[in-house]
């Protein structure tokens, strides 16, 4: 029933008839209509709509005598806030409006003096804390007493220069302008735009009979809830508070009892247990019928229970995707709205270890969450200490102030990084990502003292051994061994991502650089490997030599020698590789990195190369000066190496060949995908495939054996983007290196974008940081004319993102979008990878379904 006036009230009372919208009055008054219309016994309430409540934050102060009319004489009331969606938030609840020193004298006459004291004290608290903003601890007192009461009346007049208001329509007003204000607060509107609320988000109001014995031993309030929010597990929790009123007389009273039979005290199965069995029924009705896992606050009178409020239980992502998996399975929702109630990102948290919640945190330092996940291991300052560490079977975390290649071991073995430089997209991040390692980068308050192997964070000094603990989903420090909980990769998680394989249409790969990386991609479905960077299987202790022998060899032929001990390496990976993804495709690309980065930085480093070498210091000296480039990044790198020392390339094309030749004889069936990288012009290619192309041939000669591949190349530069028509006339497909295409787009550098980022974003330069978020405009226009020209020259040419943002939902909608065959990504960001890609056709159906027939 509902009833608008001239003075621009809208108030609707909360009954199984009139209708209620979410979007004109909020999610609470939507689901207590809904609550009512499942026949549960909730108080009479009244709805006031998003107009309604701005009228009032505009100064419209209707005449509220129909509203309190609806309600029984002396009827207390409550007001709640009902926005559009629950995590907006939202002003804290009032209780007990319209309790005055009338309603004082009849409580007091039939349920007792300290029932009614604790009554109105609470009011008044309440009323001068959220309506008349006066400093709280003026009326913070211990104990409820008349005493008490008094004081706090007579501290109200002094303050307002008034006694307090004792008509219950000028409470209920004051009450509904304070929480309409509150909700237009600055403050108040950028803490729900950070939350996803547009600038013009409405607050509704729920104006609600208090219901209750006012503090009776037979009364008490509740909140119950049926799975438990970390596990999500079936299990009744809550707790109920004898004469208690709303949820912080559970949440704040440590008397507070348990719902079920409990060793610990009494209960409220054993003290009501018709209650008690009817809450669980209202449960299982609003799991049923609303087809979620709802939180049900209540009380108790006389046995009797009134339910006053239900919302979603809140849960982290392991119990997110077990409650949505079960609807689904129960046939409350379809499959397709599982897929939809799970946030890609929140399987990250899955794949990992993760701080429990449910413990303390005591937080050190924060900064940047760059890769999920939580450790617990010795400060290590160095990548020699955490092999060191991992030899002795110690869980290790390695600080350092910025990784580099030379790293890599190091954060192999640990069981963390820290560094105190970088964004998301530094070498750090990328690295720990790949590994499925947690780590923080970019951490502030920190200071790293190398010398003395100390770590400072500000509040104390931690030396190298002491114990801590790392928050990679959170990016927080912390001290010690904080409490952990495993990962979930249970049979929910498996449930869910095999519904979403059914569903999507685009293809998702792994990028893998070792049989380890291989393993866990297989592990997690990927359809196979879209990026192996071989340089990684270089930085070996006994392939790191090689490598230097190689790189210090004056001639073709002598880095040829080098390099053929090298080969038995490499063919041996490639074999295991194949063997691991079965026939799935694999991407291979050529040796990347400029040289340099395998030898050794400082001047101990280069004595003991020097002696490995058997060399005089001077040439080591010499030759690493001589390798020093002003922009490594942009320098003697990729394809420049393959066409400059076409020695390494023929290598490895003869290593991935001998081990296609080798599963081939095993029985297995594998098509090698070979990629150039850093690719500019279309002459590069047609070099560098000139001399695999002989490499195949004379393998084919040699061993005896046929066999296919396929050539393709990584576009990582702007002028490979726009000549990917004559380029793809050489190569069979086309993956984006997004994380270099970035950089060159942008002329910024990955490691160093950190530094300033947040201060671009915050100031609206980048909507997003560029390295985090696919550049749709800039660099997604690169990749637009790419994949246009390329396949006009080749229409058969298969094109991927392979760079980090291929595990990134938005960059899938654009490759999608764009018709890219597949995104590739690290193998712990796939199953994210999966569920956005099937996410995707979902809302892409819903959009056909909501076409007009235009037949």
């Amino acid at each position: 029933m509902a009833n608008r006036n001239l003075n621009l009230l809208d108030y609707s009372e909360i009954t199984g008839a009139a209708p209620i919208a979410l979007r004109t009055h909020g999610w609470r008054a939507k689901c207590l209509q809904r609550l009512v219309r499942l026949d549960m016994p909730v108080p009479k309430t009244v709805a006031l709509s998003f107009e309604a409540v701005r009228a009032i934050a505009a100064g419209s102060m209707p005449d509220l005598s129909g509203l309190v009319g609806r309600f029984d004489a002396g009827q207390l009331l409550s007001v709640r806030p009902s926005a559009e969606n629950t995590d907006w938030g939202g002003p804290g609840a009032v209780l007990n409006i319209g309790m005055n020193n009338a309603r004082y004298a009849d409580i007091t006459e039939t349920h007792g003096e300290k029932v009614a004291t604790a009554l109105y004290l609470s009011f008044v608290q309440a009323y001068a804390q959220h309506v008349a903003r006066l400093d709280p601890d003026m009326f913070a007192v211990s104990e409820p007493s008349p005493r008490a009461l008094e004081a706090a009346l007579d501290d109200y007049e002094k303050e307002m220069e008034e006694p307090f208001p004792q008509d219950p329509k000028k409470q209920l007003a004051e009450v509904l302008r304070s929480m309409a204000r509150a909700w237009e607060g600055t403050s108040a509107r950028l803490l729900r735009q950070a939350k996803g609320a547009s600038a013009e988000a409405g607050l509704g109001l729920v104006v609600q009979a208090m219901a209750g014995g006012y503090g009776a031993p037979e009364t008490g309030a509740g909140v119950i809830q049926f799975i438990e929010p970390v596990t999500g597990a079936p299990q009744i929790t809550g707790r109920y508070a004898e004469r208690g009123q709303g949820r912080e007389a559970v949440s704040n009273n440590p008397q507070a009892m348990y719902l079920t039979c409990d060793p610990r005290g009494a209960s409220l199965e054993e003290l009501h247990p018709a209650a008690f069995k009817s809450l669980v029924r209202h449960g299982a009705d609003c799991r049923e019928k609303l087809r979620e896992e709802m939180q049900i606050e209540f009380t108790v009178v006389n046995g009797e229970v009134s339910v006053l409020d239900a919302v979603k239980v809140q849960r982290n992502s392991r119990a997110a995707v077990r409650v949505a998996v079960s609807l689904a399975e129960d046939g409350i929702i379809t499959r397709k709205e599982a897929l939809m109630r799970v946030t890609p990102r929140a399987l990250s948290e899955l794949l990992h270890r993760q701080v429990d919640p449910r413990g303390p945190r005591d937080v050190l330092a924060r900064g940047i969450a760059a890769s999920p996940g939580a450790a617990t291991g010795r400060l290590v300052f160095t990548s020699t200490a955490a092999q060191a560490s991992a030899s002795r079977g110690e869980p290790c975390i390695l600080v350092r102030r910025e990784t580099s290649p030379e790293d890599i071991r190091g954060m192999h073995a640990a069981a963390g990084v820290l560094t105190e430089r970088g964004g998301m997209t530094s070498h750090a991040a990328v690295i720990g990502r790949g590994l499925g390692v947690p780590c923080i980068v970019g951490a502030t308050g920190l200071r790293i003292d190398l010398k003395n192997r100390q770590l400072h964070t500000g509040r104390r000094v931690l030396s190298e051994g002491d114990l801590i603990t790392i928050d990679g989903t959170a990016g927080e420090i912390l001290p010690g061994e904080a409490d952990m909980l495993e990962p979930a990769l249970d049979q929910w998680f498996t449930t869910l991502l095999d519904w979403a394989d059914a569903l999507r249409d685009i293809g998702v790969r792994a990028n893998a650089d070792t049989p380890a990386d291989a393993r866990i991609a297989r592990g997690f479905k990927a359809e196979g490997i879209g990026l192996c960077r071989t340089e990684h299987m270089f930085f070996e202790d006994d392939r790191l030599t090689v490598m230097r022998e190689m790189i210090f060899a004056d001639t073709g032929p002598d880095r040829a020698a080098a390099l053929a001990r090298l080969l038995p390496m490499q063919r041996s990976d490639f074999i295991e590789l194949f063997s691991i993804m079965e026939g799935l495709p694999v991407c291979i690309r050529l040796f990347d990195p400029p040289l340099h980065e395998f030898l050794p930085h400082t001047r101990e480093g280069m004595k003991q190369l020097a002696d490995a070498l058997d060399k005089p210091l001077s040439e080591v000296v010499r030759r690493s000066e001589e390798l020093a480039e002003f922009n490594p990044m942009l320098g003697l790198r990729g394809v420049r190496l393959g066409v400059t020392l076409p020695e390494i390339y023929e290598m490895q094309a003869r290593a991935i060949f001998e081990a296609t030749i080798a599963i081939g004889r095993r029985g297995g069936k594998v098509v090698p995908e070979i990629m150039i990288p850093l690719v500019s012009a279309m002459r590069e290619v047609e070099l560098v495939k000139a001399r695999i192309d002989a490499v195949a041939a004379a393998v084919r000669v040699e061993r005896g054996n046929g066999f296919e591949y396929r050539l393709g190349v990584m576009v990582e530069t702007p002028r490979a983007a726009l000549r990917a028509g004559e380029i793809a006339q050489h190569a069979e497909f086309m993956s984006f290196g997004t994380n270099d295409l970035t950089q060159m787009t942008y002329g910024l550098s990955r490691d160093d974008a950190g530094r300033f980022m947040s201060y671009y974003v915050q100031a609206g330069v980048f909507p997003e940081d560029p390295f985090h978020v696919l550049d749709t405009d800039g660099v997604g226009e690169l990749l637009l004319i790419a994949a246009e020209r390329g396949r006009k020259a080749r229409k058969s040419l298969t094109l991927s993102i392979c760079g980090e943002h291929g595990g990134s939902p938005e960059s899938i909608a654009f490759c999608r979008d764009a018709g890219f065959d597949y995104v590739s990504c690290s193998p712990f960001r796939v199953p994210v990878a999966r569920l956005a890609a099937a996410q995707l056709t979902i809302k892409g159906d819903e959009a056909s379904d909501q076409m007009p027939d235009l037949r």
